[in-house]
């Protein structure tokens, strides 16, 4: 099983998540209630949609993950997974995608619909 696999398995599970079409019509997606949360491209690629205010915050740890691809004016960021580890960061992640999602935290350019970085 890969890592990606792994990792949807795991996710699918969560309650505030649903299967849903990616935008992008590649690979598989997962959503909350109002918008795209990840995007499963390959074995080894996830695109996660984060707040703009999110990848403020955390930028520098994001900066300085060897998983993490960020592409500059994105609020999607990129997790390249290798190792069991990656899975650990995604799910944290993800955490923190559906806080914001779920809380209401959306604002300004968060609402706007935005393509992933699978282009």
């Amino acid at each position: 099983m890969t890592l990606a696999l792994r990792a949807m398995t795991r996710l699918a599970v969560w309650p505030d998540l649903a299967e849903t079409r990616p935008s992008c019509g590649t690979g598989r997606a997962l959503g909350a209630a109002r918008s795209e949360i990840l995007h499963f491209h390959s074995d080894h690629d996830v695109d996660l949609h984060l707040t703009g205010r999110a990848i403020r915050r955390y930028a520098d740890h994001l900066k300085n993950a060897t998983a993490v691809r960020m592409v500059p004016g994105s609020r999607w960021v990129t997790i390249h997974l290798e190792v069991d580890s990656d899975i650990d960061l995604l799910l944290t992640l993800v955490s923190v995608a559906l806080q914001a999602h779920l809380d209401g935290q959306l604002t300004g350019d968060d609402l706007l619909p935005t393509a992933c970085n699978d282009r």
